[in-house]
């Protein structure tokens, strides 16, 4: 039988920066790896230089989006003196004081691919990685595409990631989590007031998702949410739809690029989050006792 508690919901803390400047770095991917680590680096001194503290990078930003190219790209996180993509983003993030969301890489671990993002804080250190959950399995191509079936090639990860950071509770996603609002609303319930997706849509799906996506999950969670792409002309197997964005907690756009390389910067004011939830009082309006949200990893961790 159900039970009847209402959701857990962790209190909105007041983090240690409410208003910055955040960085997204649209880079282009190339089919060589050093170049790509080189570029980002760039990217990513270049948001800095706009006035960005907190830095997202693209999904596979140093290995073109191509499941025939990820073994030959992937890094062994454990061993991060061997990771040239991760020590690159500690050793940058450490020099500019900079926390960064890091994409993510192709990581090999115990024979298994992931498809993983890493977070660095600002004194470098390594805080959290993210493996992507939901695997990108096409069933019939739309017109146009190509077939794409990353479990052929990856391992989903197993778990959620919300990291603690200066800039508040930030929750990860990769490119086909933000499919799911599941993820959004556990990130939300857990407290979260930025969610990140590096994500590499195609033509097709980002044309008529990408955007609602992001929009969607920022107003029904009534939080940030952070997207950032490849650019168009990324190497790879198939075309990048581009179009980083960031949203705010009632849906709105508060800046987005086409698909070329390039920075975004955005102003985030983590008080618009607050005036929001008093404006409209969703978690309160909730009915569990007609339908009720679980966080099963954490009800199973308090069991």
């Amino acid at each position: 039988m159900a039970s009847n508690s209402k959701r857990t919901v962790c209190p909105l803390q007041i983090p240690k920066i409410t208003q910055f400047k955040i960085g997204i770095c649209q880079l282009k991917v190339t089919t060589e790896k050093s170049a790509n680590i080189l570029k980002a680096r760039e990217l990513i001194q270049a948001a800095a230089g706009k006035g960005a503290s907190l830095i997202l990078l693209p999904e596979m930003w140093n290995c073109p989006c191509s499941t025939d190219m990820f073994a030959k790209f992937a890094e062994d996180f454990n061993d991060i003196d061997s990771a040239p993509s991760l020590l690159m983003l500690s050793e940058v993030a450490s020099s500019l004081g900079a926390t960064i969301i890091g994409g993510s890489v192709p990581e090999k671990d115990a024979g298994q691919l992931y498809n993983t993002c890493c977070v660095f804080g600002p004194n470098g250190e390594f805080k959290a990685k993210h493996r992507k959950i939901h695997l990108f399995d096409m069933g019939k191509p739309l017109l146009g595409e190509v077939q794409f079936k990353e479990s052929d090639y990856i391992s989903a990860g197993k778990n959620p990631t919300v990291v603690d950071t200066d800039f508040g509770c930030i929750g990860i996603g990769i490119c086909h989590d933000i499919r799911f609002p599941e993820l959004a609303m556990l990130y939300s319930a857990r407290g979260a007031q930025l969610i990140c997706y590096p994500g590499a849509f195609n033509m097709s799906t980002g044309a008529a998702l990408w955007e609602l996506e992001q929009r969607t999950r920022a107003v029904d969670n009534q939080l940030y949410v952070a997207s950032c792409s490849p650019s168009r002309d990324s190497a790879g197997s198939y075309a990048i739809w581009g179009h980083s964005t960031v949203v705010g907690p009632m849906g709105e756009i508060i800046a987005t690029t086409g698909h070329d390389k390039t920075v975004l910067i955005a102003d985030v004011d983590y008080a618009a989050i607050q005036r929001t939830r008093e404006s409209f009082p969703l978690e309160s309006q909730r009915r569990s006792d007609i339908y009720q949200f679980v966080d099963v990893l954490k009800e199973s961790s308090n069991s």
